[in-house]
């Protein structure tokens, strides 16, 4: 689980066993036992979340945003993308 970076007590990170094929770009966040999956590519949009609540997850959204060419340069290094 390559870890893209902290911020705010918030890990962000991705799988490295992400579905055969592949899915797109994306980003699971966690921080005590909550956890949420948003894709990155072609917009930002939550896809799964479990424990985090409307507000922290709008937080996230705009976290991820912030830092989407970050996100991508490492999903594309870690997958070869």
């Amino acid at each position: 689980m390559p870890t893209v970076y902290r911020l705010d007590g918030y890990r962000f990170f991705f799988y490295s066993n992400e579905g055969d094929p592949r899915e797109p770009v994306h980003i699971h966040v966690m921080k005590g036992g909550a956890e949420a999956k948003f894709w990155v590519r072609p917009v930002i949009r939550l896809e799964r979340s479990y424990g985090f609540d409307a507000r922290t997850l709008r937080k996230l959204a705009r976290m991820i945003e912030s830092n989407g060419k970050l996100i991508s340069e490492a999903w594309d290094e870690h997958f070869g993308g």
